[in-house]
């Protein structure tokens, strides 16, 4: 008997890895959904009774999809397959009506043991010769053959990379952090203060930096901390007398040790290489974005720019990390990615 699985994910990369982690001899019909709506679009056409769903997509997230499935009572099993491993995130998929939750990057061994568990991968689900189903993706314009570029690359291991830093600072301050898509542009350093989508032009923040290399990969992290926000890091941080200057660069040196060890981890272990970080440096406090970027306005070749905006749910607190590649390290990266399509 053949299974219908849908897989939704917006990432092209990451409807292919989870299509590679199905059994290979399982008699499964595999379609694939590029958003949260399209998914549903399927779903009310019939294509799943089992579906692998992202929860950090545009349109329509993943958490919205499992409530509109619940409320149109729609016939399918849901197997949520994320980057972001928050706690509570996993106890809302679950409230939601998910049966489980696979963290990103996928584990095969754990989706054959789940497909096993819930009965979808039995004895005479097998077939000795097996032809794969044609899984063609219906958007008419990703498929799992379609040519993967490396934005959407550096996207998804970003994506599974913040997941990582996230699920550090909500158990740290045991808060639930709002997973934003990361961005992903090569860019003219002098246009990196124009290219920062969170930043308020008449707003002051913070900012560190800290360096980073690999085995040909090289750049910079940046954390810019909106000035607004300190007071209540403060609080979350449990310090006091926030006015005085030294507890200010303490938060920004906690916040960046936070984002920037776990998030830069993330990176290399995808990219199978350690990154060597340099010591974080205060670029400066209470400026504007401009003045602050001030360094990188001089000078005029080319950045691979991954942007992610952090904001604590039910706090005024965000901040924006740049994670600033080199243009050296493109050659490398597309290699890597060359490697993982193959």
């Amino acid at each position: 008997m053949t299974t219908r699985v849908l897989i939704c994910d917006d990432s092209s990369l990451a409807r292919k890895q989870m299509a590679r982690a199905l059994p290979k001899n399982w008699n499964a019909e595999v379609t694939f959904a590029f958003d949260g709506r399209n998914a549903l679009e399927k779903l009310r056409a019939g294509a799943g009774e089992l579906l692998f769903l992202d929860l950090n997509m545009p349109e329509m997230d993943g958490y919205e999809v499992l409530d509109a499935i619940r409320k149109e009572d729609l016939p399918v099993l849901t197997i949520v397959v994320s980057g972001d491993i928050q706690p509570e995130a996993r106890a809302r998929v679950r409230k939601l009506g998910a049966i489980e939750f696979i963290k990103k990057p996928t584990d095969t061994d754990l989706v054959l043991k789940l497909l096993q568990d819930y009965g979808f991968l039995r004895p005479e689900d097998l077939v000795e010769d097996h032809e794969q189903s044609a899984a063609s993706d219906t958007t008419n314009t990703t498929s799992t053959s379609a040519p993967i570029s490396l934005n959407d690359y550096l996207q998804e291991i970003a994506n599974v990379a913040m997941g990582r830093s996230s699920d550090l600072l909500a158990r740290l301050l045991r808060v639930f952090v709002k997973q934003p898509i990361p961005r992903v542009e090569m860019i003219a350093r002098s246009e990196l203060s124009m290219a920062i989508s969170a930043a308020q032009a008449d707003s002051s923040y913070s900012a560190v930096c800290q360096g980073f290399t690999g085995a040909g990969v090289a750049g910079e992290a940046l954390l810019l901390f909106a000035d607004a926000s300190f007071n209540d890091m403060a609080e979350l941080l449990h310090y006091e007398d926030m006015d005085t200057e030294s507890i200010q660069v303490e938060v920004l040196m906690d916040m960046s040790s936070i984002l920037f060890g776990a998030f830069l981890k993330g990176i290399g272990d995808q990219l199978d290489l350690k990154l060597g970080l340099g010591h974080p440096t205060v670029l400066g406090q209470h400026r504007q974005i401009g003045d602050l970027l001030e360094h990188h306005s001089t000078r005029h070749e080319k950045l691979l720019c991954i942007e992610i905006s952090y904001e604590l749910e039910d706090r005024e607190i965000s901040c924006d990390m740049l994670v600033l590649l080199t243009e050296d390290s493109v050659p490398f990266l597309e290699q890597r990615l060359q490697y993982l399509v193959d």
